[in-house]
């Protein structure tokens, strides 16, 4: 069957079988392997993008389901070679490990900030529930979405990246 969306701002469409889950869509197709598979059972959240704006586990949606959505991935969050301040905000304050929950953390803080710009911890902490970091304890991870809210909050735009 043809799926046809919008990715990251950019009209899609591929030829799928009907069960074909939305991250193999995303990732065997479209080669977004940012969207990252972890449990495929929706407990883990590594799998988040947003579809019309709203968090959305990839591996719990069918690919026919997003047909006529918008879906964000974290390919599309910033211009390649550029921080969103979200991302920003994980880098800056130690928000990532291993990097493997990041795109999902990520996108579900996109979401939760967009819902509510200046949320408490208890807040954050429930918004991200649906994200596994196995790697921290989730200090570091609440303080970057603080942080990112903050950047928000100032205005704060996309900015080129100069790593190592």
């Amino acid at each position: 069957m043809l799926v046809e969306l919008e990715v990251n701002g950019v009209r899609r469409a591929a030829e799928v079988e009907p069960r074909t889950l939305l991250v193999h869509l995303l990732r065997d197709d479209l080669g977004l392997t940012g969207t990252h598979i972890g449990c495929e059972t929706s407990q883990c959240g590594a799998c988040t993008v947003l579809v019309d704006g709203k968090a959305v586990k990839s591996c719990t949606m069918l690919a026919a389901q997003a047909a006529g959505h918008s879906v964000t991935t974290i390919e599309g969050v910033a211009p390649h070679g550029m921080l969103h301040p979200i991302q920003r905000a994980f880098w800056e304050n130690h928000g990532t490990q291993c990097g493997y929950c990041t795109p999902g953390m990520v996108l579900s803080t996109l979401a939760l900030l967009a819902e509510d710009p200046n949320p408490t911890e208890e807040t954050i902490r429930h918004g991200l529930e649906g994200n596994i970091c196995r790697c921290t304890g989730y200090h570091n991870i609440v303080k970057s979405v603080q942080a990112a809210a903050g950047l928000l909050a100032q205005g704060a735009q996309p900015q080129l990246v100069d790593l190592p």
